[in-house]
């Protein structure tokens, strides 16, 4: 703890070193009213919700932080150079209805045999680290019998908690679609043949969790203990993938498609706290989700609040988890890649839409 004495005795020193150690302590003094009250700085950004803080200045509205909006860093300012005027996103977003993120529920597809069982078990520790890691109470945690479908808890989360979480989750989520899409085209030039496009699906998906990532970094700023734990875990996670994924592909893809039902599972209950209004700041109509999302997502008028930006987050979640789910049913060496495939008229097949199969696609269903 910083003694009252370290302040008023700069007033007793030469004034260039009183300069210098008020620019050491007064850094402390303010990380030390920023802080969440639990070893994860984190702080809420102007750029997410800066008009949701003029209309709410008390520091008990406000929960997040003590700091006023206008010392908060935006993240990824709008940036222009004499000649360029925007970078469009690499992969448009292909939308949803509706209808079709409102399909979106929790499912579990049941482990068939060893590596399955293996796949799920990791998937579980790994669940369990991010629980400690992320401050998440026993009475703020689901049914440990079902723990993919069930999502009702004692106690709700906070949307300071959420937003640990989402940023935890999202900063190592990318990897693995990255990591497997690096190795195939390693392996593709290695080869000299095609990779029937997954490549393409792959990297698609590693960009689409670093939107997730980037969305909720303009509605908070992490702190450096939270910083050195996304840097930890995505060293040891990126190396693990990139190991598994040379010895077994397809255990890999299964522990990816587990990965995502957690994912299901964590933007599902998130919005049944949201519909109960059990996290009122995010319930509030004056809160505005970050623009980017709402590019990203081609988000329409009259449908860009929080609960409207989770159901699009999830129902690509939920996208993730079929697409690996049925990536790990089929031969990793020869089979195309069905969901980027044209099929030939007069079977009765068409591309699938791995959204609609949350256990994922059997080899017959989509090879024949």
């Amino acid at each position: 703890m910083l003694s009252t004495r370290t302040s008023s005795s700069i007033y007793h020193c030469h004034p260039k070193q009183a300069a210098r150690v008020t620019k050491a302590v007064v850094p402390l003094l303010q990380a030390r009213h920023t802080g969440l009250g639990y070893p994860i700085a984190l702080r809420l950004s102007s750029a997410g919700s800066q008009s949701y803080h003029h209309d709410h200045q008390t520091p008990q509205s406000r929960g997040f932080s003590t700091t006023r909006p206008a010392h908060l860093k935006d993240f990824f300012p709008e940036k222009e150079t004499a000649y360029i005027r925007k970078t469009p996103p690499a992969w448009p977003h292909q939308g949803y209805t509706e209808e079709e993120m409102l399909a979106v529920v929790p499912e579990h597809r049941k482990p068939a045999n060893i590596s399955d069982w293996l796949a799920w078990k990791l998937v579980r520790l790994c669940r369990w680290g991010t629980d400690i890691a992320t401050g998440i109470k026993p009475e703020q945690q689901v049914d440990k019998s079902n723990p993919t479908t069930a999502v009702v808890a004692q106690k709700p989360l906070t949307e300071a908690q959420w937003l640990v979480r989402f940023i935890f989750l999202e900063s190592i989520a990318g990897v693995p679609g990255m990591v497997a899409g690096m190795l195939r085209h390693l392996e593709s030039l290695r080869r000299l043949k095609r990779d029937n496009g997954w490549i393409e699906t792959l990297l698609e998906e590693s960009y689409n969790e670093r939107m997730h990532l980037l969305t909720f970094m303009k509605m908070c700023e992490p702190g450096w203990f939270m910083k050195t734990m996304i840097l930890g875990a995505q060293g040891v996670f990126f190396n693990a993938m990139f190991i598994s994924y040379l010895i077994s592909p397809k255990i890999t893809h299964r522990f990816v498609g587990y990965l995502e039902e957690e994912a299901v599972h964590t933007y599902t209950r998130c919005i049944r706290e949201i519909e109960q209004g059990d996290l009122p700041k995010w319930s509030d109509p004056k809160f505005q989700i970050p623009d980017m999302a709402v590019a990203y997502w081609r988000m329409p008028e009259g449908k860009r609040t929080m609960r409207d930006l989770i159901l699009y987050i999830r129902a690509d979640e939920a996208v993730h988890r079929g697409v690996n789910h049925t990536l790990s049913n089929l031969n990793q060496k020869e089979d195309p890649n069905p969901f980027v495939s044209d099929y030939k008229t007069g079977t009765g097949h068409q591309r699938p839409n791995p959204a609609l199969k949350p256990t994922g696609f059997e080899r017959s269903d989509v090879i024949g």
